[in-house]
């Protein structure tokens, strides 16, 4: 498809994999995130902190899934890429971390 990495279906049953198998990771970084949100200035810096615990633990997971797959590649920047920037479509709380990994 015009404009589709080439890498989009992979990069995408990769993530379908991910949402299916660790639904648990995203819902807890997105309550962590929401209760972070609601708190009052004396719980913030605590609760900032799990949600970073959070989204660290779903970034490892991705970070591995990428790179275990771009490990079988001659020249894996275009998937790199690609991963990173689906992640960041599909799953925003993942995206900052995962472009550090």
């Amino acid at each position: 498809m015009f404009g589709r990495s080439r890498y989009a279906k992979v990069v995408d049953a990769q993530l379908d994999l991910f949402v299916r198998e660790h639904r648990d990771v995203i819902d807890e970084a997105r309550q962590r995130l929401e209760l972070y949100n609601r708190s009052d200035r004396s719980e913030a810096e605590e609760l900032y902190g799990d949600y970073v615990d959070a989204v660290e633990t779903g970034t490892a997971i991705l970070a591995d899934m990428r790179d275990h797959y771009s490990a079988t590649l001659g020249s894996p920047d275009g998937y790199v890429s690609a991963f990173n920037r689906r992640v960041a479509k599909r799953l925003p709380e993942f995206s900052v971390e995962i472009e550090h990994t």
